[in-house]
């Protein structure tokens, strides 16, 4: 007979199985040297991709190809920095789901050893068609993105995944502050320490010493990944395809056989709405954000006349790299704890909504110069406010990897959505340098809408993006539990 309490029992029929808002789990402490590492890897992509940046149109200029029109920079130079993303579009996806197979850290390998080759091709390169080859290598084999992401998620959980993806967008901002610096300050050295760079080596190759200390970073980051990373994708979960016969003993074999089958799927039958949304999002993110990046420089080092700032490489390398920094403490120190706060769709609200007023800056720069005709601390107050715009704007990023990973409907195609959401960004960033930077060249050339056309279009795209944005799931679905 039984004799347990009926109220007992209506008790232990009606407790949530998940957990009320007000009790939270106690955070699960991040596995520090993993993660190190992993943020350590997260560094290359945007050293890499961002180092060319203070210099690529000077670049442009010495290789005449412009024919001496200032106009013209920004069509070639845009070519050159879309580059990089076209080939990291054209395989990430590939690199993504072979790391579903044989394991993420050989991929990660080849990733950074085929990104230190190209980058010294790059370096050693004195034509625009020497460029061209080397500079998509690059992005070709940099299929680090995707697999990053997915041994961070695979690293944390519903605790500390906040914490772990905010601290990932943290080494991305400082790889973007190591880049332009490392490009602004070593580009050219025989010009400035010719001292110590007199040689002819020097003079035929101005650009080399800078890609060369960006693979010496790379080279000490594949030493360390490849000594003490350990491996986060489980044998037990790759798929296997040397047997014919299954015998299925359990309901966890059945699981475990049916996530193995999923890890096979067409990447057709992945792409339930959930993930098209947050693929979506991130890939709107990744275009406005690229596009803002590589028109920074370009107004930078634009002559006055034209209605740009006239700056040199070494004070575009410097301006960008106080961006980084500054990105990097904030996003460190306080993009978690906000996300706590005010929760991951409001914030990523927020950050969006920020884009327009940051390149409407761009014109009221051009402006306060023309009034003022010169740089002085009205011109310094205006960059000033942009970057914390600008700062505010990428703390989109720590949030929408949280959607990317909880799109995923388990954990053995986690590496597939995640090479989604990656190539659908790198798509976006091949396209975004080409096309703003051309748009940038013909409003000047033309003086469209007063040579503003293209911040007007991009202001129009942001305020598109923040309705997608609202599109996003309210809350985000916890697989932990």
């Amino acid at each position: 007979m039984d004799t347990s309490d009926p109220h007992e029992i209506i008790a232990n029929e009606t407790t949530p199985l998940v957990p009320a808002k007000g009790s939270k789990k106690p955070r699960t402490p991040l596995p520090k040297l993993q993660i190190g590492i992993l943020l350590t890897l997260q560094l290359a992509e945007p050293m890499v991709s961002t180092s060319i940046f203070p210099y690529i149109n000077q670049l442009i200029r010495e290789l005449g190809i412009t024919g001496g029109d200032e106009a013209a920079v920004g069509y070639y130079a845009g070519i050159i920095e879309s580059l990089f993303f076209v080939g990291q579009a054209s395989a990430m996806l590939r690199w993504a789901r072979l790391s579903d197979r044989i394991g993420r850290k050989p991929v990660l390998v080849i990733g950074l050893s085929g990104t230190c080759i190209s980058m010294l091709c790059f370096g050693l390169s004195t034509t625009f068609w020497g460029i061209f080859p080397s500079r998509c290598m690059c992005g070709f084999l940099n299929g680090n993105m995707g697999v990053i992401k997915t041994m961070m998620g695979e690293s944390t959980d519903s605790t500390n995944m906040v914490q772990g993806f905010a601290l990932a967008l943290t080494a991305w901002c400082i790889g973007g502050f190591l880049g332009p610096l490392i490009g602004g300050t070593f580009a050219r050295p025989q010009d400035h320490r010719p001292t110590i760079f007199s040689g002819s080596f020097w003079g035929k190759y101005p650009y080399f010493l800078p890609c060369a200390l960006a693979v010496c970073l790379l080279v000490l980051a594949l030493v360390i990944m490849s000594i003490f990373l350990e491996e986060t994708l489980s044998t037990n979960r790759r798929p296997k395809f040397t047997s014919t016969t299954v015998v299925i003993s359990s309901s966890s074999d059945r699981e475990s056989l049916a996530q193995k089958s999923m890890a096979n799927m067409p990447l057709r039958s992945l792409l339930t709405p959930v993930v098209v949304i947050a693929t979506a999002n991130f890939a709107m993110l990744a275009f406005l954000d690229i596009s803002f990046m590589v028109l920074w420089p370009l107004f930078f080092s634009t002559p006055v006349y034209l209605g740009g700032l006239g700056f040199d490489p070494a004070s575009i390398g410097s301006w960008m790299a106080l961006f980084g920094i500054i990105d990097a403490v904030f996003q460190a120190f306080f993009c978690a704890k906000i996300v706590d706060w005010v929760g991951p769709k409001r914030l990523f609200c927020v950050s969006v909504s920020c884009y327009a007023p940051a390149m409407a800056m761009f014109p009221i720069m051009s402006w306060i110069l023309r009034v003022r005709g010169k740089v002085d601390h009205a011109t310094t107050f205006a960059l000033l406010c942009q970057l914390v715009m600008a700062v505010a704007w990428h703390m989109a990023y720590g949030t929408i990897s949280l959607f990317i990973k909880a799109s995923a409907p388990t954990n053995n195609v986690l590496g597939a959505i995640n090479g989604l959401g990656q190539t659908s960004a790198s798509v976006a960033r091949a396209v975004g340098p080409a096309l703003a930077t051309s748009l940038f060249a013909a409003s000047k050339e033309h003086n469209l809408l007063g040579g503003n056309a293209v911040f007007v279009i991009l202001i129009i795209l942001a305020g598109g993006f923040r309705w997608l944005a609202s599109r996003l799931p309210d809350e985000i679905q916890d697989r932990d539990e």
